[in-house]
């Protein structure tokens, strides 16, 4: 045992007070994910209500409306007048307007234009990702903390401690997991409306440069 090794009580008296320290910023960090997780569902909730569904028919007919397009302007109003998001009208017309620029800079532009777009997508997702990452994990280190004191105190006949310990387990187990499933859920769900709305704009972006390289 640690105890029978010189300097072993040190070490062990040390990553007690270690763990023992850790409980208060793992139960406050907890408490920070519950806030976050449940602003993020609102969150989620309020951009479903708001999202506009594009069928893909509207893509293709959106498509076939930017080939036929006779001029810059009519290609912009193309643009105004099509029933999908404002971010995507806002990148489509950027790059329709920019008839100064060579075939490879308008390309370069769109490019830069749609990673922007990626990016921003991706930031939206990476919160809920960590969320999912950390929850569990600061719930299991939530559970394990309080029960070195408890069992210390079963061994002592001090049931009070031991039922104070494990409710406070518990209780960080069941905040750090459901935290974690619940950001889950809403990064598959938002990942796949940020799947569909990326690939509508790439092909949308497509069409465009190719209106505008003819």
């Amino acid at each position: 045992m640690a105890l029978n090794i010189p300097g072993g009580e040190f070490l062990t008296g040390s990553l007690d007070v270690i763990s023992q320290s850790l409980t208060i910023p793992v139960l406050v960090i907890l408490l920070i994910i519950v806030i976050i997780s449940i602003i993020t569902l609102g969150g989620a909730i309020a951009e479903y209500t708001s999202r506009r569904k594009v069928p893909v028919g509207t893509i293709r007919d959106l498509i076939y409306d930017i080939n036929r397009a006779e001029s810059v302007e009519a290609l912009k109003n193309v643009i105004a007048n099509s029933k999908i998001p404002k971010a995507q009208k806002k990148v489509l017309t950027e790059i329709a307007s920019s008839s100064e620029l060579g075939d490879s800079s308008r390309e370069a532009l769109a490019r830069k234009l749609f990673e922007f777009e990626e990016e921003k997508t991706n930031n939206t997702l990476q919160k809920t990702d960590i969320i999912t990452r950390i929850g569990p994990t600061l719930g299991l280190m939530g559970t394990l903390i309080p029960m070195g004191p408890g069992l210390a105190a079963l061994g002592a006949g001090d049931i009070n401690t031991l039922a104070s310990s494990l409710t406070v387990a518990f209780n960080t187990t069941i905040v750090g997991i459901g935290s974690g499933a619940l950001c889950y859920f809403i990064g598959k769900v938002r990942s796949g409306w940020y799947d569909r709305y990326l690939s509508d704009l790439d092909a949308l972006i497509d069409a465009v440069l190719d209106k505008m390289n003819k």
